[in-house]
């Protein structure tokens, strides 16, 4: 029994001094956090308002706060994740639309395989290639349509925070995006 005590008193003095770890944490995922966006949009009083989302990974409450938010044309969020893909998604009435720019981001994002449960949509496969998927003509109505919005997806030298403030311009709120993200 001695034994066994004293392997556990060493286990306990490691989680001790894992005491500090958590303000390690906090700035690693901070800086993660730096790299993720999500602002909503929406059109109210024949302009458009921005606010920025508390947590682009969390595809539920997003959708949630765009229906509290949503006028005639609807909201929309503008969601990048670790400068690797983007998210649009939309609330228009009681319809939901999806939009990913990189279905094989699923494989390794929670959120990314998040997003295609919710919209009933196919996982990729390993070896498949970068392809949008979803409802490609999330905009159409708003003036950006599916082409544009394919032709930003295959665009490798853009990041998607660029890819999104070319949608913000395309649709009219450009600046104010770039001000709020401050771009």
């Amino acid at each position: 029994m001695p034994e066994f005590d004293d392997a556990l008193d060493d286990d306990i003095e490691e989680f001790d001094a894992l005491d500090d770890v958590p303000e390690l944490i906090s700035k690693v995922s901070s800086i993660t956090n730096e790299l993720d966006i999500a602002v909503a949009a929406w059109h109210e009083d024949g302009r458009w308002t921005l606010a920025l989302l508390p947590d682009p990974t969390d595809i539920a409450q997003i959708i949630t706060s765009l229906k509290s938010q949503q006028t005639n044309g609807g909201a929309i969020a503008l969601i990048s994740i670790d400068e690797e893909f983007f998210i649009l998604i939309r609330v228009l009435g009681s319809h939901i639309y999806l939009f990913l720019s990189d279905a094989t981001c699923a494989l390794d994002y929670l959120v990314a395989e998040e997003l295609l449960e919710i919209a009933d949509l196919p996982m990729p496969r390993r070896r498949q290639p970068r392809n949008p998927i979803g409802h490609i003509e999330i905009l159409s109505d708003l003036g950006m349509n599916g082409m544009e919005i394919s032709a930003l997806c295959d665009d490798a030298e853009l990041f998607p925070d660029e890819q999104l403030e070319a949608i913000a311009n395309r649709l009219g709120f450009g600046d104010q995006f770039a001000e709020l993200l401050e771009l």
